[in-house]
């Protein structure tokens, strides 16, 4: 994630990386399945996270994401935001805060394109090694250790941004757009999926089922998707085609913070899941919400 606290994440389980076993990843619609969950019998997890919503997801084993992820599902968050885009073979795609790559992966192995994956917290050597042993189809996945707000890359470069859980952290600011903007070519598509709320927080005030919540600053992060439509709207540099929350997106979060807490092995996590936000919500305010816009 390109964020400055890397350790923390506001109603999610976190789980840090770990050293793969040695069973080789399949190819073509086989399920990669390098990690094993030893707190779970094979199956159980797949059972318990095919998702009939995310059938590209349902390709790739849950202890490989899990033993792996920072935050919610992001498969599923990638598969989401991938619904609203226009992704071809060949295309060059920039995964801004890509954390460890599995979305990076996903996106070589599922659209064949070829992906810079950009992260500042996570060292391009590991990325580079989960990507080799998950195999990447006809796709390419490069690491790069890279700054949000220092992009070292041409104007136009790419065909496409896509930034999951991780844009909410830098891009509430109302001048990054255009910067990021700059790296992609008119007519391809910015595009991101992030934690927010149904409501405008800044216009009406924290419920108090969440109070104990919003001391903590990445829970301001959180915006609505209608807050992000008109932020890149006046931004003067894309036009936004699409602006909407998960239906249910809660649920999924919840799901998702509940296996990991049940299934993750110990040394996969560095602390208790936090998933009391979310329970205290039941979807009330909290949400999964996505963007995508095309440079003009």
């Amino acid at each position: 994630m390109l964020r400055a606290d890397a350790g923390r994440t506001l109603g999610f389980a976190r789980i840090v990386a770990r050293k793969p076993e040695t069973e080789a990843a399949g190819d073509g619609g086989e399920r990669i399945s390098l990690w094993k969950s030893p707190v779970a019998e094979p199956g159980v997890l797949a059972e318990r996270l095919t998702l009939p919503q995310y059938p590209r997801s349902a390709a790739y084993d849950p202890a490989w994401v899990m033993a792996n992820v920072m935050g919610p599902h992001p498969l599923w968050l990638m598969e989401w935001l991938t619904g609203a885009m226009r992704l071809e073979p060949g295309m060059r795609v920039l995964d801004l805060g890509c954390g460890t790559a599995l979305t990076s992966v996903f996106l070589a192995r599922e659209f064949g394109v070829h992906v810079t994956a950009a992260d500042l917290w996570i060292a391009p050597g590991d990325n580079w090694r989960r990507v080799q042993e998950a195999g990447t189809g006809a796709g390419t996945a490069t690491p790069l250790s890279v700054e949000a707000h220092e992009l070292p890359f041409a104007d136009g470069y790419f065909d496409a941004v896509v930034s999951v859980d991780a844009y909410h952290y830098f891009g509430t600011d109302v001048r990054y757009l255009p910067t990021l903007a700059r790296c992609v070519r008119p007519g391809g598509q910015i595009a991101m999926a992030a934690p927010g709320t149904r409501v405008d927080l800044d216009a009406e005030p924290v419920p108090e089922h969440l109070s104990p919540w919003a001391a903590d600053a990445d829970f301001w992060t959180f915006r609505t998707a209608q807050w992000w439509r008109r932020t890149w709207e006046r931004s003067g540099v894309v036009t936004v085609e699409t602006a909407d929350a998960l239906e249910d997106g809660w649920r999924e979060w919840l799901l998702w913070n509940r296996t990991c807490a049940e299934f993750a092995a110990p040394e996969w996590t560095s602390g208790p899941a936090q998933e009391d936000p979310i329970v205290a919500d039941t979807g009330r305010l909290l949400t999964l919400t996505r963007v995508v816009a095309s440079r003009d």
